[in-house]
């Protein structure tokens, strides 16, 4: 499997743009460079049967998000709040930014 370059964050607010999840709108919790998937807030839920362990007393049904492939996901700009393509420029002093192509605002993940 080939390693593609990742523009997107943790803490990226992003919108999934194809399968069965499209529209919805989450939080980048993680990001899996190895596959090039990320997990998103509340997004790709699945069903997990776990049984009662040590550290986890009750077991059953739990639901968590599965990862789901950063070509489904298209990061939103918090200045003009669309999903947008971005660019990478370099300022003066050095520093790389991610820029928003329909507005010009920089894009800062939200710590």
């Amino acid at each position: 499997m080939q390693q593609g370059k990742n523009y997107l964050r943790v803490n990226d607010q992003v919108e999934v743009i194809s399968g069965k999840d499209k529209g919805r709108v989450g939080k980048i919790l993680k990001i899996v460079n190895k596959t090039n998937k990320a997990v998103v807030e509340r997004v790709n839920m699945i069903k997990r049967h776990t049984k009662p362990t040590a550290a986890d007393q009750q077991g059953g049904i739990i639901e968590k998000e599965a990862p789901i492939h950063v070509s489904n996901l298209m990061l939103v700009c918090s200045k003009c709040t669309k999903t947008v393509r971005i660019a990478n420029k370099t300022l003066d002093d050095g520093s790389k930014v991610r820029i928003c192509k329909k507005c010009d605002e920089t894009i800062e993940s939200k710590a």
